[in-house]
């Protein structure tokens, strides 16, 4: 189809929302920070990725041919965003008694589940930052005599030698949340590491030799360096979690202003990338999002529980991405219900042979959902009109077919694949197994034929103590009952 509304984002920069402009015409180049894979993701960092996904498929909705990085941290990143403490890979190696690329290795895997689980699209390339840690030393070679000096414990970056230092995280207005804490010797609280050298009497499982010593890069300089090498610089779009707007991506825009030899400019204008996006928190009041807790919430422990990982990208998509979103069991309960209705409603049209939609209230649906995703990605509006468009009656099932297609592929939630069987998650509390529980069912189901309803009402109980709930009437026959 044709999309007519013009494609508007916010950028966090200039604080205001922007016509999207590509800087190479017919392409949309996106940076998205990853994860550093020293753990498991929880479901707050899962959001960064159902958003940056968002964006991206609004870009080839928009027709844009979409080139989208998102790089793994597998070295450099301390234990806090500060310049103290230990690397996280490094740490985690030593508490689990392997090496720092096994760590790493593991849990990017259970990342890139977690992403196939809530149907994120792969991007056009993983970088992986020991793969480029040649590319670092050189981008700071470049910018140390002008904009770096060397400490005994690395090489730091002088936040005074570029123009509006901090503008990103608000850092010169009373608001501002990015600090980064004292070392010894720093000539301003906020430089940041460009190396970390390694302690004398130390090795390292992760190091390299450089000219300031044999060490680590610091965590700021890999994504300048792979956003730079793989999408040219200046790029279209950077994104990332609003905890980044706050230390990291302000010390990405100071690299990147040092590195093209504009430290003096306006960095709206020599930021490395165009507009920089970021999504807001998911809240748990529960207080087990961090995984400081040792327990925390991963999407596991949602499928864990009985919920399909599409309700939680259904969850997100019900809030604008700059809004804080509230986790509960009762809203995750809400949106797999509202995701199983869906399911229900495309699946007449499934198989039907597509067909391009002339009908009027099809194409006024289609007008109004890309007049909403054009707005900033609002993704709660487009959600109420995939719904319209699925209980649309008395229409065509090859053009619903189509305008299914076409909502769905920016939303992602797979409703012409997926089957509402599919969301049957067996928890993994269940006692009882699926053959038995249809064995159950049939003995019920015979027990009310010979209208024997005590048996009937027995059989049911016992179902329901097992965590089954029992469907008088429906296709589905059963289901399981999920806790809140």
């Amino acid at each position: 189809m044709t999309t007519e509304a013009p494609l508007v984002l916010y950028n966090s920069l200039t604080r205001s929302a922007e016509p999207f402009q590509p800087i190479h015409p017919g392409e949309a180049r996106v940076y998205t920070c990853g994860p550093t894979v020293y753990n498991f993701q929880h479901i707050g960092n899962m959001r960064a990725y159902v958003f940056a996904d968002t964006l991206g498929r609004t870009l080839t909705f928009k027709g844009y041919a979409l080139r989208h990085i998102i790089n793994i941290t597998d070295v450099g990143h301390l234990t806090s965003d500060s310049d103290a403490g230990d690397d996280k890979m490094e740490k985690a190696a030593a508490s689990q008694g392997k090496t720092a690329w096994d760590i790493a290795a593991f849990y990017t895997a259970e990342f890139k589940r977690d992403l196939s689980w809530l149907n994120v699209r792969d991007p056009a390339k993983w970088t992986v930052a020991t793969d480029y840690v040649p590319r670092m030393i050189d981008f700071a070679k470049s910018i140390a005599d002008r904009h770096c000096y060397e400490l005994d414990s690395g090489l730091y970056f002088d936040v005074s030698t570029v123009a509006d230092y901090g503008r990103l995280a608000r850092a010169v207005t009373d608001d501002g949340e990015g600090r980064i804490e004292e070392v010894e010797g720093k000539r301003h609280a906020a430089d940041f590491a460009i190396w970390r050298k390694t302690p004398a009497g130390e090795t390292r499982q992760m190091e390299w030799d450089s000219p300031w010593g044999r060490g680590a890069p610091g965590w700021h300089l890999e994504c300048s360096v792979m956003g730079e090498a793989e999408l040219g610089m200046p790029f279209d779009i950077h994104t990332g979690g609003i905890d980044h707007r706050e230390i990291h991506h302000p010390n990405e825009i100071a690299q990147n202003q040092a590195y093209r030899g504009c430290g003096s400019l306006d960095c709206a204008e020599h930021s490395g990338a165009r507009m920089w996006m970021h999504n807001n928190f998911l809240i748990d009041r529960g207080g087990k999002m961090s995984k400081s807790t040792g327990e925390f919430l991963r999407l596991q422990l949602l499928v864990d529980r009985g919920y399909h990982p599409l309700a939680y990208r259904l969850m997100c998509l019900q809030a604008h991405y700059r809004s804080e979103l509230e986790f509960s069991w009762e809203g995750l309960g809400a949106a797999l219900t509202r995701l199983k209705r869906l399911v229900m409603a495309a699946a007449p049209v499934r198989d039907a042979e597509s067909a391009q939609p002339t009908d009027r209230r099809l194409t006024d649906l289609l007008a109004k959902f890309d007049t909403a995703i054009s707005d900033d990605l609002n993704t709660a509006v487009a959600l109420t009109l995939l719904e319209e468009a699925a209980a649309m009656k008395k229409v065509d099932a090859g053009q619903k077919r189509a305008a299914l297609a076409v909502m769905d592929g920016v939303l992602g939630l797979d409703l012409l694949t997926i089957e509402r069987a599919d969301l049957r998650v067996r928890p993994r509390a269940a006692t009882i197994g699926e053959d038995e529980i249809e064995a159950t069912l049939v003995r019920r189901k015979e027990a009310r034929t010979a209208k024997d309803f005590a048996a009937s009402d027995t059989l049911r109980d016992e179902l329901i103590a097992a965590g089954v709930e029992v469907m008088d009437g429906d296709p589905l026959g059963w289901d399981w009952r999920l806790e809140t």
